[in-house]
C-alpha cells in the first residue's frame, strides 16, 4: 500500500468527529464535545497495529530459522521478512555464491607449453630431474596443442612452480603431536637447511592449509602434488620440502605485499638462505600485470583459459641484488612513514619495484558451480526477479559461467565493448538500445563506470530492460553503486555475497544476504540474513517472503477492521441518542475487546498458509503477483472499510431494533454479537487451519463466556440465560457475516479456477 494508512485513519477520526459536531450544532462548549468525540473514536487509529506487525516479523524470522529445508539460516534483522516478498532485483557475487569457492588447479601455460590435468605428471618428472640434478631429456606434447612439439626447459618449469609455492599467504597446519615433534627436531632441521638443501627431513602429517583465499590453497596444493610442498611458514620464514630429494629449502621473508581490490595483485620478496639470492615474486590479474609485462602470448592465452570458465592468475618475478633491495627497502619504509602523500609515495615505490618483471606463466583454476544454482536461478526468473552477477573475474570467465547458468534465461549475450570516452559511451548506449528487450548484457566495470559518468539515467534505463546483466572486473565500490542506483529508482534490491569484498554491496541493498563460505564470515555478519548456500535463496523469497507479505497484509487489515467496526457502532449510537458524546461500552469492555477477547485469534493469522510451500516453489509466478501490491492496496483497504461500516451498522441497528427495557441489554446484545462477528471473520479468512488457531478461537470464546457469567456488573445474568438473548445475538451475527461469507466463497471459487488455469498454462508452456 503506497502511503501511510495510519495518517489516513487519523484524518478519518477528526473528520467523523467534526461531522458529528456540525450535525449537533455549535451551541455551547462545542469544542469540548469535539475533543470528546475524538477520544471516543480513538479506536479508528489502531495503536496496536505496529506492535502486532513487529511481533509478526519476529515470528516470521523465527519460522525461517526453524525451516529444516534451509537449515543454518540466521535472521540477523527481524525487520525485513516482508521485504523478502517484494524483491525485484537480486545482485549476486560469483565466486563462493554462484560457485562453491572450491578451487581446483586445472591448467598451467608457460608461453611455449600448456599443461593440464592429463599431463601434470610430466611437470613432476621435470622437477624430479631438476632437483636431483639429472640431465633431463623428456620432451612434452601439451594437451590440446597441435603442430610442432614444444619443449620447455626444466629450469623454466622449476621457476614457475617455485614462484607459485612461495608467492602466497598460506600457512600449513599440523596436528599438535606432530607440531611438538617438529619443535623437538627444529635444531636438527636448522643445521640440515644450512647445507645445500641437504639432509633428511623430519616427518610431519599435514592436516590442512589455512588461507584467506581458496585460490591460494588450490595453488599450494598443486605444487604439493608436483613435489614442492609448503613445509613451514611463520612471519619471517618459509620452508619448502622437495619430495624428490627429501630436502628442505629455507627462505627468509623480507617483504609481503597483500592483495587489494585496487592493485589486483599480491607480491612477496624472499631471500634464499643458502645462496642469499633475493627475488621479488608477484601474481595477480592479467588486467593489472599485463601493463607491467611485455608478452605477445599472455592476452590471447588468458582469454582462452577464461573462455573455458577458469580463473586466471599471471605469475612473474624479478631478481634483485642486495643493493637494489636495500635501496627499495629504504624508500618503501620512508614512504610508509611519511605524514603527507603517504599513498602516492608508497605507490611510486612499488611502481619502481615492479619495473623489469619477467613473465613466468599463467595459471587456470576452476571454481565449480554450487548445488541447485541453475534451478534456483530458473525459479527466480519465473518469479520475475532479475538476477545480475557482479564479479571481479575476467569478462570471458564471467561470460562462460553466465552461459552455463543461463543467468538471463536467453541464449544471446551482448558483449559491451570497452569505453574510455563520452563518445564511446554514447555509441555503446545506442548499440544496447537497439538490441531487443530481454537481451542479456555483459560489461566490464571500467566501461560501466564511464557510461554511468556520461549518461547515468539513460544507461540505467537500458540496463533495466535487459533480462540478465553481468558486470565483470567489478570492484566492491562499483558493486555498491549498482545497488544504490537501482534503489534510487524505487526498486527493491537484494544482494547476495560471501566475501569481504561483497560487504559494501550487501549493506547498500534493501536486503543483504550473506553466505558463510570459505572466505570467512564478513559477508554473513554484515547481511540481514545469513544462509549456507545460494540454493536457499529461492525458498527464502518464494516461500517465506511471500508468506510474510500475505500474513502481514491479513493481520494489518484485521486490526484496522477491529477498530473501525467498534468505531462505527459508537458513531451510530451517538447519532441515535441525539449526538451524545457518551461511550457505548465501559472502559473495561473496550480494553477486553482489543486484548483478551480478540487478540489471540487475530494474531493467529500469522500461522495461515494460503498455499503449500511445494506449490509456491513449483509455480514461482505466484511470487510475481506480490509486486502488484494487491494484498494491501488502497482498493483492498477501502473494501475492508466498507465491510467494517456494514458490520458495525448491522450490529448496532440490530441491537436497537431488538431493544427491550434497559440500556444494558443493548450493551449485552451488541457486544456479544461484536465478539462473535470478529471470531467468525477470522475463521472465514483462514485458508489452512493450524491447531493453535483453533485453540485461540476456543480460548477467546471461553474467556468471553466466563466474563458474561462472572462480571454481573456489566451484564444481566438472568437475561443472558434467557432464550431471547441468544436468538437476537445469533440473528444479528448471521446478518453481519452471512452475506460476506457468500461473496467470499464465490470469489475464492473464481480465483481458484483462474489460478488453476494459469498453472495449467505454465505447465503447458
Amino acid at each position: 500500500m503506497h502511503g501511510n494508512p495510519e495518517s489516513t485513519l487519523v484524518d478519518t477520526r477528526f473528520l467523523v468527529s467534526f461531522l458529528l459536531i456540525v450535525l449537533k450544532g455549535f451551541d455551547g462548549p462545542w469544542y469540548g464535545f469535539f475533543f470528546r468525540f475524538v477520544l471516543l473514536f480513538s479506536y479508528i487509529v489502531p495503536i496496536s497495529l505496529r506492535v502486532n506487525l513487529e511481533m509478526g516479523k519476529a515470528f516470521y524470522s523465527w519460522t525461517i530459522q526453524r525451516d529444516k529445508r534451509i537449515e543454518g539460516t540466521v535472521m540477523r534483522s527481524t525487520t525485513i521478512p516482508e521485504e523478502l516478498g517484494r524483491i525485484q532485483y537480486l545482485l549476486a557475487d560469483k565466486t563462493g555464491t554462484l560457485t562453491k569457492n572450491e578451487m581446483v588447479f586445472q591448467k598451467l601455460h608457460l608461453g611455449n607449453a600448456l599443461f593440464d590435468r592429463n599431463n601434470f605428471h610430466e611437470i613432476e618428472a621435470f622437477l624430479t630431474q631438476f632437483v636431483t640434478n639429472d640431465a633431463p631429456s623428456l620432451p612434452t606434447s601439451p594437451s590440446g596443442q597441435q603442430g610442432e612439439v614444444l619443449a620447455p626447459t626444466p629450469r623454466q618449469i622449476w621457476e614457475v612452480v617455485l614462484a607459485i609455492a612461495l608467492c602466497h599467504n598460506v600457512t600449513p597446519v599440523y596436528d599438535i603431536e606432530d607440531q611438538r615433534a617438529d619443535e623437538a627436531q627444529s635444531d636438527m632441521g636448522s643445521s640440515m637447511m644450512s647445507e645445500s638443501c641437504g639432509g633428511a627431513v623430519p616427518q610431519q602429517q599435514l592436516c590442512d592449509y589455512q588461507a584467506a583465499s581458496p585460490d591460494e590453497v588450490a595453488l599450494v596444493k598443486w605444487t604439493d602434488m608436483m613435489g614442492v610442498s609448503l613445509y613451514r611458514r611463520d612471519l619471517h620464514n618459509i620452508s619448502l620440502k622437495l619430495r624428490a630429494a627429501n630436502e628442505i629449502m629455507q627462505f627468509n621473508i623480507l617483504q609481503v605485499f597483500p592483495f587489494t581490490s585496487e592493485s589486483k595483485m599480491m607480491g612477496i620478496i624472499v631471500q634464499e638462505e643458502n645462496t642469499g639470492a633475493i627475488t621479488y615474486y608477484v601474481k595477480g590479474a592479467d588486467v593489472a600485470l599485463s601493463k607491467l609485462l611485455h608478452s605477445s602470448w599472455l592476452s590471447t592465452e588468458c582469454n582462452k583459459l577464461a573462455a573455458d570458465g577458469l580463473r586466471t592468475l599471471v605469475v612473474a618475478k624479478k631478481t634483485m641484488s642486495k643493493n637494489e633491495y636495500l635501496e627499495f627497502e629504504s624508500e618503501y619504509k620512508e614512504a610508509r612513514l611519511s605524514v603527507t602523500n603517504r599513498s602516492e609515495r608508497t605507490a611510486a615505490a612499488l611502481a619502481r619495484l615492479q619495473r623489469g618483471l619477467a613473465l613466468l606463466g599463467l595459471t587456470g583454476v576452476e571454481d565449480r558451480l554450487a548445488e541447485d544454482v541453475p534451478r534456483t536461478l530458473a525459479m527466480l526468473r519465473q518469479a520475475h526477479v532479475k538476477v545480475w552477477m557482479l564479479t571481479g573475474d575476467k569478462l570471458e570467465t564471467a561470460l562462460c559461467i553466465a552461459r552455463s547458468l543461463q543467468l538471463g534465461g536467453g541464449s544471446r549475450w551482448l558483449v559491451a565493448s570497452e569505453c574510455s570516452t563520452r563518445r564511446d559511451a554514447h555509441a555503446l548506449l545506442n548499440a544496447i538500445d537497439r538490441a531487443e528487450d530481454g537481451t542479456d548484457l555483459i560489461i566490464e566495470g571500467e566501461t560501466l563506470e564511464v557510461c554511468l559518468r556520461a549518461y547515468e539515467e539513460e544507461f540505467v534505463g537500458v540496463l533495466q530492460r535487459c533480462a540478465g546483466v553481468v558486470v565483470a572486473r567489478c570492484s566492491p565500490t562499483q558493486k555498491a553503486r549498482v545497488a544504490r542506483l537501482l534503489r534510487a529508482r524505487g526498486h527493491v534490491v537484494a544482494a547476495v555475497g560471501d566475501g569481504g569484498n561483497d560487504v559494501a554491496m550487501i549493506q547498500e541493498a534493501d536486503i543483504g544476504v550473506g553466505i558463510e563460505g570459505a572466505e570467512g564470515r564478513a559477508a554473513s555478519l554484515a547481511g540481514d540474513v545469513s544462509v549456507r548456500a545460494f540454493g536457499g535463496v529461492a525458498r527464502l523469497l518464494l516461500v517465506h517472503g511471500r508468506r510474510a507479505v500475505m500474513r502481514s497484509a491479513a493481520l494489518c487489515l484485521f486490526i484496522v477492521h477491529r477498530g473501525l467496526i467498534v468505531s462505527t457502532m459508537q458513531a451510530v449510537f451517538s447519532v441515535v441518542f441525539y449526538f451524545s458524546s457518551l461511550s457505548l461500552y465501559p472502559g473495561f469492555l473496550m480494553v477486553g475487546y482489543g486484548t483478551v477477547f480478540t487478540m489471540l485469534p487475530v494474531f493467529s493469522l500469522v500461522l495461515d498458509k494460503d498455499i503449500p510451500s511445494t506449490t509456491a516453489l513449483r509455480y514461482p509466478q505466484l511470487y510475481r503477483q506480490l509486486s502488484k501490491g494487491r494484498q494491501l492496496s488502497y482498493k483492498t483497504f477501502y473494501i475492508w472499510v466498507i465491510i467494517s461500516i456494514y458490520q458495525g451498522g448491522v450490529i448496532m441497528y440490530g441491537a436497537l431494533v431488538l431493544f427491550e427495557d434497559q440500556l444494558i441489554h443493548i450493551v449485552e446484545i451488541s457486544y456479544t454479537a461484536l465478539i462473535l462477528t470478529e471470531l467468525i471473520m477470522v475463521a472465514l479468512t483462514v485458508v489452512t487451519w493450524h491447531r493453535l488457531m483453533v485453540l485461540a478461537e476456543l480460548l477467546s470464546l471461553a474467556m468471553y463466556t466466563a466474563t458474561l457469567l462472572i462480571f454481573t456488573t456489566y451484564f444481566d445474568g438472568d437475561f443472558i440465560r434467557h432464550w431471547d438473548f441468544w436468538w437476537k445475538v445469533t440473528t444479528i451475527t448471521l446478518v453481519s457475516c452471512m452475506p460476506l461469507y457468500i461473496v467470499k466463497h464465490m470469489h475464492r471459487k473464481w480465483r481458484d479456477r483462474q489460478c488453476m488455469g494459469d498453472m495449467l498454462w505454465v505447465d503447458f508452456t
